[in-house]
């Protein structure tokens, strides 16, 4: 499928009022490795991620102690599978919050119907909706420009994807987290690997999403926060890539040639809806646990 481009226009979503955030008490998080938080370590140890996700819900239980939370998430899941995997789970669990972040796996595929991955979406949107819950919509930052190695010609696809995103949150009622006019293309925002959220990645969706739910204010002088960044020299750069062509992509297309995936064998860190509990305070703007 080929996307026209234009420049996004802006979309009004109505937000959740502010007080309404106590009302939420089983929210459900469907998507792919994003959101069941690689590249972002949980702080009490072990192999468990942590991400945006898990901070959202930190947030919530903290205005609303009786939340209940469960995350479906698998990392390498693609849309057609997060709707035949997760939908009805996450349906069954009868969640008034749910949020849905996937596409990306699908989009860097060399040949991607995104017509069907639209269907898709709508899909899982438009079924979440219609059980009652409110939604909360993922987009995407242009990943293109974290990426080396040519991935220049994705961008296209991923504005186009936008656009439907937006255009199905408006149709359905859902709640856009808008992370492509957030977003600051800045190393610190991104994991070794180039594809992943940091920590302070997670954090700063996490900050995204709760402001779209109205429960917290988006500071606008939060990329001072970032530590300082200058350009790599060239040598350092080619390097860099280097390294990261072995480390990462490599494995990743070896993957694709074996037809596995990353994801295999994975199941969901939290199937059930279960109580919100952390140990360590929540980071303050810029610092991570």
């Amino acid at each position: 499928m080929q996307t026209a481009i234009r420049p996004s226009d802006p979309l009004t979503v109505q937000a959740v009022a502010a007080d309404s955030s106590a009302d939420f008490h089983r929210y459900v998080a469907l998507g792919d490795s994003t959101t069941e938080g690689l590249a972002d370590p949980d702080p009490q140890g072990g192999t468990r991620h942590r991400g945006w996700a898990d901070r959202l819900a930190e947030r919530l239980a903290a205005i609303n102690p009786e939340l209940r939370y469960a995350n479906l998430a698998i990392r390498g899941r693609k849309l057609p599978q997060i709707r035949a995997e997760q939908l009805e789970p996450a349906l069954e669990l009868e969640p008034d919050l749910a949020s849905i972040l996937g596409g990306v796996n699908d989009i860097l595929r060399r040949e991607v119907d995104l017509d069907a991955r639209a269907d898709d979406l709508e899909a899982i949107v438009s079924g979440l909706r219609a059980s009652g819950a409110s939604v909360l919509v993922v987009n995407y930052p242009d990943i293109a420009g974290s990426i080396s190695l040519g991935t220049s010609r994705y961008s296209p696809r991923i504005q186009g994807f936008n656009r439907v995103i937006r255009e199905i949150a408006e149709r359905h009622g859902a709640l856009l987290v808008d992370l492509e006019s957030d977003g600051v293309n800045h190393p610190a925002m991104w994991s070794s690997d180039r594809l992943h959220a940091s920590p302070f990645g997670h954090q700063r969706m996490a900050d995204v999403a709760a402001a779209t739910l109205g429960i917290s204010d988006l500071d606008p002088a939060w990329e001072a926060s970032l530590p300082p960044h200058s350009p790599p020299s060239r040598p350092a750069r080619i390097a860099g890539t280097a390294y990261w062509a072995g480390r990462y992509l490599a494995p990743w297309m070896l993957r694709r040639l074996r037809g596995i995936s990353s994801g295999d064998g994975i199941e969901p860190k939290r199937p059930d809806l279960v109580p919100v509990i952390w140990d360590t305070p929540l980071p303050s703007r810029g610092k991570e646990s």
